[in-house]
């Protein structure tokens, strides 16, 4: 029969297993919001935190089951837990020290995006892993049931890993902030290492308070604790940037979300479209639709970002009927507030581009614009043979479907796989460019499907800045990988990173 004081004591260990290993999975789930200003977020920048995650728990839990065996007592899981909790806080230095010397080399996405998480987290995920094996096998010295214990041990380790999981992700970080909730996790292993300590030598407890104020003082001192964002969704890391030297005259702000600055909007002259592939897109629609009828023209906008187009078609054409589907209604608080949008002047769902468009059931649009494109982050049920199949069968006969998406150049294979997909949809597709660069690199393409032809291979601009830009589906066709040997892209098969690799293994990525 177990005792009282030894079910407390068994109690207590399960406890700790169930905190420190919630507190991993915070941290983990922080990660890719700390490194999202200077990489962005990918499938590439999650396998890295992943993986470096992974690595430092099992490296852990082999130092943690090896120091067991060799007479760790509790004192060792409190030296864990509080230098895991120095190492957590550390991040946030560490941060300062390592982004600038990689945001100015000429390393890759997935380098940069590795070298961010291996400096940042590997060293907490390693002492993290210490704790369960260590107490696992201090719970079997008390009670000699070893299924039960070690089945309730993990048991108790996913849960706190789950729980961790869901409160960072739903809550912590959009109501304290990713530097917030390092701190956080730092003060709860903190607290949870006290009552091990108990025991430990006095040189011990000095030496890691020293380290832990030392540790605060230098981070403060480095601006560790200053986060980059103006504000912190569940999506994004926002910050709203004077723009001003991008517009002929008058005051403009841009919006950057994460790494990347999303548009421009200026302050007194709505229909200034300063990015030029926004531009292209507003008179691809001319191009398109008679001046006459683009007055009271339907748009469906996937994506609403800095509402840069919305809000100059508004400007421009008030009886236009336009409908944003935007996923952070962050985002479009912000743009409200701080770039001199109205949001009441459109229909705006917040939510999943794709849903909501689906959810359309009644309506029918004269153009959809799908700019919800993150940097070469592309969320890939936007790209699909299905997806353009819903936009088509939401389109009127004579709609006009619009995408921007980032590729490299001369050899732009999510182009071509892009261009292959949507002539399953649609009779005429064509890529678009502002220039011809002389050297290779990253450009931002625009694409236009739909059932009527555009006679010129040169549009020039009706209205706003003087610019022209080029229908390049001839070079593209002639250029490079073959259009017959890219796949169409569907929702069971979207090898994005495959077609962007180039992109991905170079520095035209950051």
């Amino acid at each position: 029969m177990i005792n009282v004081s030894t079910r407390v004591r068994l109690a207590w260990y399960g406890l700790t297993v169930f905190l420190s290993s919630a507190v991993l999975l915070v941290l983990e789930i922080t990660a890719g919001r700390l490194i999202a200003p200077y990489v962005g977020i990918t499938i590439y920048s999650w396998t890295s935190i992943i993986g470096v995650i992974l690595a430092g728990l099992s490296l852990g839990n082999w130092l943690g089951g090896r120091w067991a065996d060799r007479g760790a007592d509790e004192r060792s899981t409190g030296i864990a837990l509080a230098l895991a909790a120095v190492f957590s806080l550390l991040s946030l230095l560490l941060l300062t020290i390592i982004a600038p010397p990689l945001q100015a080399s000429s390393l890759d996405l997935i380098s940069a995006s590795f070298i961010y998480v291996l400096c940042l987290f590997f060293i907490p995920a390693f002492l993290l892993g210490i704790p369960t094996p260590l107490l696992t096998t201090l719970a079997l010295r008390l009670d000699e049931r070893t299924g039960h214990v070690v089945g309730r041990m993990h048991a108790l380790a996913a849960l706190g890993s789950i729980c961790g999981t869901f409160i960072t992700g739903f809550f912590l970080i959009q109501y304290v902030g990713s530097r917030g909730v390092v701190i956080i996790a730092a003060s709860m292993l903190l607290v949870l290492a006290i009552p091990f300590l108990l025991k430990a030598r006095r040189r011990e407890i000095a030496g890691m308070i020293i380290l832990g104020v030392c540790s605060v003082a230098v981070t403060q001192f480095n601006d560790g604790f200053a986060s980059p964002c103006d504000r912190e969704s569940n999506y994004f890391c926002l910050r709203v940037v004077d723009a001003s030297e991008r517009a002929p005259f008058g005051q403009a702000r841009g919006l950057v979300l994460d790494h990347l600055l999303h548009g421009i909007n200026h302050e007194t002259t709505p229909d200034m479209l300063i990015s030029p592939y926004v531009h292209l897109m507003q008179e691809l629609v001319y191009q398109h639709f008679k001046a006459t009828e683009s007055a009271q023209l339907a748009y469906f906008f996937a994506g609403g970002g800095s509402y840069t187009q919305p809000r100059a078609i508004r400007h421009e054409h008030p009886q236009a009927s336009i409908t944003v589907a935007e996923l952070d209604p962050i985002v479009t608080q912000t743009v409200e507030q701080l770039l001199y949008v109205e949001p009441g002047a459109f229909q705006i769902h917040h939510g999943d581009a794709r849903a909501v468009l689906y959810r359309q059931a009644d309506a029918s649009f004269d153009v959809i614009i799908t700019d919800a494109f993150h940097d070469i982050a592309i969320p890939y049920h936007l790209v699909t043979l299905e997806y353009a199949r819903l936009a088509r069968s939401k389109l009127r006969a004579d709609g006009l479907y619009l995408t921007n998406v980032v590729d490299a150049f001369p050899d732009p294979k999510m182009v071509k796989s892009m261009l292959n997909t949507l002539r399953q949809a649609f009779d005429q597709v064509d890529v678009w460019l502002d220039s011809i660069p002389a050297q290779p690199g990253r450009m931002t393409y625009v694409i236009s499907a739909s059932n009527a032809h555009i006679d010129s291979d040169v549009l020039l601009a009706s209205r706003g800045f003087s610019r022209q830009w080029l229908r390049i589906n001839d070079p593209l066709a002639n250029t490079g990988s073959s259009l017959q040997s890219l796949p169409v892209f569907t929702d069971d098969y979207v090898p994005v990173e495959r077609m962007i690799s180039s992109l991905l293994l170079t520095a035209e990525g950051l």
